[in-house]
């Protein structure tokens, strides 16, 4: 029998948690839903990300832990990775975006950005004073 799995995360920010989402091609709905898993079971999540296999990736708001938790169907998981390659994919992307984030607020631009063949992302920001 199937059921729903919670992860808990250390994502606090709903706009880079999305925007990493996108990035990774999961790009999540803009409004609350029930995530879908076994037979018609449902949980509600903030972000939902629908996959055409029938059940979702959710992520909803823990407010005792102040972060964003992923729930799941993890019988059903036919994403391309396993789940934890999925999470450090995640993790990762969402690092990026919160650090694009503060150096913009910081008044930096981005002058220069790559990536590695292992998967290190390298950014050089600037700011003209």
């Amino acid at each position: 029998m199937s059921h729903f799995t919670t992860i808990k995360t250390e994502l606090r920010d709903r706009e880079a948690l999305a925007e990493a989402l996108i990035a990774l091609g999961h790009p999540p709905e803009a409004t609350a839903r029930p995530v879908r898993g076994y037979r018609g079971q449902v949980v509600s999540a903030e972000l939902v990300v629908s996959t055409a296999e029938g059940s979702d990736l959710g992520f909803r708001w823990n407010a005792e832990r102040g972060a964003y938790e992923l729930v799941t169907d993890l019988d059903l998981w036919k994403q391309p990775v396993p789940l934890e390659r999925f999470l450090a994919q995640l993790h990762q992307r969402y690092a990026l975006q919160a650090v694009l984030a503060a150096s913009q607020a910081e008044g930096f631009q981005v002058a220069e950005q790559s990536s590695s063949h292992d998967g290190t992302i390298e950014l050089v920001v600037t700011r003209w004073a």
